[in-house]
């Protein structure tokens, strides 16, 4: 783990100055002792909230109760930053944006994890709903998540998201160029 060092750089470069906001990228499976740890050196919390049910957290993941630590660290990001600030040009400097990328035949998933950040999450919590996922590797080879999402089931999470009247947040295109933006790693 390398909490401890990101803790004491950060505090090394704001006592030489820097003043710019630090972002703690995350896929959402934390222990909330972590981010307590981090209470007062993080402005922003980009955490992902991917899986709602513990059967997808472990076949893709592999990782148990995924749903459970990452809601929890989540919640904890917000009570340390609350609703995500913006300066004159758009520019986040505190706050969470929950992500969460829809995956192909996994809509009720998705939906899960939306109704659950509606109940659960102050009302201005911004959520950013990806629908940027393309099969790599070994997903090639699985029967649900060998493809794109489709049109239908990308309009149908966006409908079911104004539903919920989440209002604070970003809902991605569905792309067709995904592809383009991971490196090509040759041996």
């Amino acid at each position: 783990m390398y909490v401890y060092q990101i803790k004491e750089a950060i505090k090394i470069a704001k006592e030489s100055g820097l003043n710019i906001p630090i972002i703690y990228n995350t896929n959402g499976y934390e222990n909330v002792e972590t981010i307590k740890f981090l209470k007062g050196y993080i402005d922003v919390y980009l955490p992902d909230l991917k899986y709602y049910s513990n059967e997808i957290s472990k076949k893709y993941s592999r990782v148990d109760n995924y749903f459970k630590y990452a809601t929890t660290a989540i919640k904890e990001m917000y009570n340390q930053v609350g609703t995500a600030e913006f300066n004159a040009d758009g520019i986040i400097q505190k706050g969470v944006i929950i992500r969460h990328l829809v995956l192909p035949n996994h809509l009720q998933n998705s939906k899960n994890i939306l109704k659950w950040i509606k109940e659960n999450m102050p009302e201005d919590v911004y959520v950013s709903v990806m629908a940027q996922y393309f099969p790599t590797y070994r997903a090639k080879q699985d029967k649900y998540i060998s493809r794109k999402l489709t049109k239908k089931e990308y309009k149908e999470i966006e409908n079911f998201l104004y539903t919920l009247n989440i209002t604070n947040g970003y809902i991605q295109e569905l792309g067709k160029h995904e592809e383009e933006y991971v490196p090509k790693w040759e041996y």
